[in-house]
């Protein structure tokens, strides 16, 4: 650990810091950011991109009194650092460790528990708002990427801001990507801009002229007026922002504190929203991440002299993007879209052999879901490639454009069930719960590759809306058949003391836990339902009366999930039934593997949940 940071207290010692003090600052800062994540892992590039802004920040603002909103959050471990959290570095992400985002339990610097992105200008000017009605007068500030500006709650927020005129400061770090390369107007837009302090300068001329100035004619005023807007839209290509109400400020150099800081002090003098637009380069300092910044967006531990990560197996995402491609050159009909995870979903392959069938849409799963509803109308067959807990964003896009049209669009939920580090923000555990209800809609959740390969291909002859859930990481092949038909569950193990159904890639930890009770005389039937709706019903009813006892094991939460549909379809039997899953309740970060065993869901703790059901 950097000593030279150890022995600071911060961020009180940033006010005393001359420029050249904040320059080396930032070195160290840097330095630690590849040294501590290498041996955890974590979001590498965005936080060395952005040290120079959040140094500034905290050196310029009155932290906590005055507050900071990071949009997404996972550029926050330079705040997290500057905040006194150093040493929570070596369990950055861990079990019981420290978050890799904002969260409100572990700091009072941290407002919100944040981890999807475009909300922080909605947050901060709610704050504003309550600032202003409480007669406040702390400083707000939402920090929010480019990637995020693809979102159109950002715009959302912009536009009330505007209409509102309360003091806000909006600071839009512009490194030219979310994930994958940003794409659309705004991100070209952006990219254009080069200056605006002349217009700004002008304009002020120009208001202080005609304050001086006691009876003006109207023609006059119309005319200053169309000059002004002429000198406005000569000067700046991308003008949006001061449209939408705010005061703008930039584009200026997202690594010169000295600059940054200049600017900071004067937005904070100015009445009413202004944006400062700082042009950052993501994984700044540090050549492999500068070189690579996708993959070093998240990554696992690696080696910091060569960048290299330990090599994992085939993912579901890859088996997802190869048999995709595979469909896609047999049938025209299929188009790809992603909501700026080109890579993180398996889609790069596809993208660059089938560019005209591929859509990036930025950050906005809302519009994704609608766009790939008027596709599907127009006679393709759409398959849109989200994470589960992004695409909670869409639900009533879903619902109103695809399942009340009845259109043939396959979301592939990549991401589904517990994800691991990035915690509670980002396991996608609820997609069960809301997609279940919506009339129309299939939804399958393979145990492995072979069997996602199989849903793919029923997906694409599917005439209504269908979903297909998968976990993170390798996909396993286990040796059972993969034949996929509508409603049709598949029984993998016999037995007759209960039948333990288990969705998807609870599948192998169900039959770890038939064979813990088998040694113990106890024989547990394993049903794979293959589809969690259409349920199997006729399966259901077959086994709740040939058992005493039926467990359903899913890894999604257990309110509204495949379990109480089991429950629901087994009411009127003598049979009891167990639902096994995530509790009503936030789950933690830690690795799959060890959140499976916290909360029993291993082979190890399904065993024993029956042995205890079986002794009662």
């Amino acid at each position: 650990m950097s000593d030279y940071l150890r022995k600071h207290t911060f961020p009180d010692d940033l006010k005393k810091m001359d420029f050249d003090e904040l320059e080396l600052l930032c070195y160290e800062l840097r330095d630690f950011l590849v040294e501590s994540v290498s041996e955890t892992g974590g979001h590498l590039a965005s936080n060395l991109g952005i040290v120079e802004i959040t140094v500034a920040l905290h050196k310029c603002f009155d932290t906590p009194y005055d507050k900071i909103i990071f949009d997404v959050g996972h550029q926050s471990y330079v705040h997290k650092i500057l905040t006194g959290r150093i040493e929570g570095f070596s369990g950055l992400r861990q079990l019981d460790g420290m978050s890799g985002f904002p969260k409100s339990a572990e700091s009072v610097f941290d407002l919100f528990d944040t981890g999807h992105s475009s909300n922080s200008i909605s947050l901060g000017l709610g704050m504003a708002a309550a600032r202003d009605l409480k007669k406040e007068n702390y400083k707000v500030v939402s920090v929010i990427g480019d990637g995020a500006m693809t979102g159109g709650l950002a715009f959302e927020a912009l536009n009330n801001a505007g209409n509102m005129n309360t003091d806000l400061i909006v600071l839009l770090n512009d490194n030219g990507m979310s994930i994958s390369d940003n794409t659309g107007g705004l991100s070209k837009s952006l990219g254009r801009i080069t200056s605006t302090e002349n217009y700004i300068h002008a304009k002020t001329s120009v208001k202080r002229g005609l304050s001086k100035v006691p009876v003006i004619g109207e023609g006059v005023i119309s005319g200053i007026h169309k000059a002004k807007e002429g000198i406005k839209y000569a000067v700046i290509d991308g003008i949006l922002f001061e449209e939408l109400g705010f005061k703008y400020l930039g584009p200026i150099d997202g690594h010169n504190v000295k600059e940054l800081v200049k600017t900071f002090e004067r937005a904070a003098t100015i009445g009413g929203p202004v944006l400062i637009h700082a042009t950052t380069r993501k994984g700044k300092g540090y050549s492999k991440a500068e070189e690579k910044p996708n993959v070093f967006h998240g990554i696992g531990p690696f080696n910091p002299d060569t960048g290299e990560t330990s090599p994992s197996g085939l993912s579901y995402s890859k088996v997802f993007g190869s048999e995709f491609l595979n469909m896609a050159l047999r049938d025209d009909r299929l188009v790809a879209i992603s909501a700026a995870m080109t890579e993180g979903v398996g889609l790069v392959e596809f993208a660059k052999l089938c560019p005209d069938r591929f859509y990036d849409v930025g950050i906005a799963e809302e519009h994704a879901v609608s766009f790939a509803a008027g596709l599907a109308k127009a006679g393709l067959k759409p398959f849109a490639a989200i994470y589960s807990t992004f695409l909670q964003r869409g639900y009533d896009e879903i619902l109103e454009d695809v399942c009340l049209q009845k259109l043939p669009v396959t979301f592939c939920i990549d991401r589904a069930g517990v994800v691991g580090a990035d915690g509670e923000t980002h396991h996608g555990i609820f997609d069960i719960a809301y997609l279940k209800s919506m009339p129309g809609m299939e939804i399958m959740a393979p145990r492995d590759g072979n069997q996602l390969r199989a849903m793919l291909e029923y997906a694409r002859t599917c005439e209504g809306p269908c979903a297909i859930r998968y976990p993170r990481g390798s996909a396993l092949s286990l040796d059972f058949e993969s034949s996929v038909e509508s409603g049709r569950a598949a029984v993998l193990r016999e037995g007759t003391d209960v039948a333990l159904w288990a969705v998807g890639n609870m599948v192998p930890h169900a039959l770890e836990a038939a064979e813990i009770l088998s040694e113990k005389g106890i024989e547990a039937a394993v049903i794979d339902p293959v589809f969690i709706k259409p349920v199997d019903a006729e399966m259901v009813m077959k086994y709740g009366r040939k058992t005493p006892l039926t467990v359903t094991v899913e890894d999604g939460v257990i309110s509204g999930g495949f379990g109480e549909t089991l429950s629901s379809i087994l009411s009127s039997e003598d049979c009891r039934v167990v639902n096994l899953g995530w509790p009503d309740r936030f789950i933690e970060h830690g690795t799959q593997k060890e959140l499976y065993e916290r909360y029993n869901l291993h082979g190890a703790g399904i065993a024993e949940r029956i042995l205890i059901e079986k002794e009662n």
